[in-house]
């Protein structure tokens, strides 16, 4: 009787555990590491910096004080706002800001894309962003729409390199105020979501994102109309987010910011991909210290550690906060103060007009 009872009791134990694993997806899959090396949880940037690419659609007088309390526990000194809008949006947020903290905000203006093909469209919208700049905007930021879903008044697809566009360029260079530009998504968008995919987790609980040769066209001929977009403006600086979607491929990006020297980049939403190769990243980070800068992308305090962490540690094998983007565990770079520095907060202070220097050290 008694083995009886103890072979139920396996069995049912072993069915439960059974139906436990069912039950639990790979997103819930958070297994503890038993590996046992030095942490550093660093919830501080060691030196103040300043983050060019942040989306604060609101921003008003009424939720800069919060922002503010946020930013001085990370050490951002500076906050660049790339949702500035245009016209009495911008003016609106530009007034709130110098109403109560000027220093600490850096204002972006966008472009309002509907109409091109129209007469004197071009012409209205170099108006507008000289209007803007004159009203409080330090940059104009393009979001991927401008590629992906911007149409003329024909129903056309406008590429990043529409000619109708380049006098908007033109007027930013003689302005001397940066272009901080989003085009395409990760290349593994694009490619078949099955077992070799690096995203399929991704695209398997954010199905919007999977695009293809079709939806609109190729990635490689986004990232291709980009290029000859900043080879055809010259004087104009080029920020390309997300690392221009190369923070994978350090030799291809290397070799793109010596054929363009009026690019500069930025990690926003790319640093796990930083994390997994650490000693190659710091040797580009060495190779290209002045043309990178500090970006976060989503406003979401608790994730700069990861940053920084990444930055400013030698530590190994931990996790990226959000396990759908990045399933692997990063490294440390441990970069030296003189870059540190560098990608804070000097290369922004060197391409992003009127940011007020004497929050920094030197």
């Amino acid at each position: 009787m008694k083995k009886i009872s103890i072979i139920f009791f396996l069995f049912y134990t072993i069915s439960g555990f059974t139906q436990e694993l069912k039950n639990m997806d790979f997103e819930k899959y958070d297994p503890v590491s038993t590996l046992r090396v030095p942490e550093h949880w660093v919830t501080r940037a060691k030196y103040p910096f300043i983050d060019v690419h942040n989306h604060q659609w609101g921003l008003s007088e009424q939720s800069i004080p919060g922002l503010i309390a946020a930013m001085d526990r990370l050490n951002m000194a500076v906050m660049v706002n790339l949702s500035g809008g245009n016209g009495s949006r911008l003016q609106s947020m530009s007034q709130s800001v110098a109403h109560i903290a000027s220093k600490r905000f850096i204002i972006f203006s966008n472009i309002d894309f509907n109409g091109i093909g129209e007469k004197d469209w071009t012409a209205k919208a170099v108006r507008q962003l000289e209007t803007d700049v004159k009203n409080g905007a330090n940059g104009l930021k393009i979001f991927k729409n401008l590629g992906f879903s911007v149409m003329d008044k024909e129903g056309k697809r406008v590429t990043v390199d529409d000619p109708r566009l380049d006098a908007i360029w033109e007027k930013c260079g003689e302005l001397k105020i940066p272009v901080l530009i989003h085009t395409a998504d990760p290349r593994p968008f694009w490619d078949t979501p099955d077992e070799h995919n690096e995203r399929w987790l991704e695209l398997k609980t954010h199905p919007g994102r999977k695009r293809g040769a079709d939806n609109p066209v190729p990635w490689e001929q986004l990232i291709e109309e980009q290029h000859r977009l900043f080879k055809k403006h010259p004087s104009t600086i080029f920020i390309a987010a997300h690392f221009g979607w190369y923070p994978n491929d350090l030799d291809k990006l290397g070799s793109l910011l010596k054929e363009m020297p009026n690019m500069m980049i930025e990690f926003g939403a790319v640093i796990a991909e930083l994390g997994r190769q650490p000693r190659m990243a710091k040797r580009f980070f060495e190779q290209f210290q002045d043309r990178i800068m500090f970006g976060k992308d989503s406003w979401v305090p608790d994730e700069y550690t990861t940053y920084f962490r990444v930055l400013e540690t030698e530590d190994e094998y931990f996790p990226y906060h959000k396990k759908y983007h990045a399933f692997w565990r990063m490294y440390g770079m441990g970069l030296p103060d003189v870059i540190l520095k560098k990608i804070y907060y000097k290369n922004a202070l060197r391409v992003i007009p009127h940011i007020d220097k004497t929050l920094f050290p030197d």
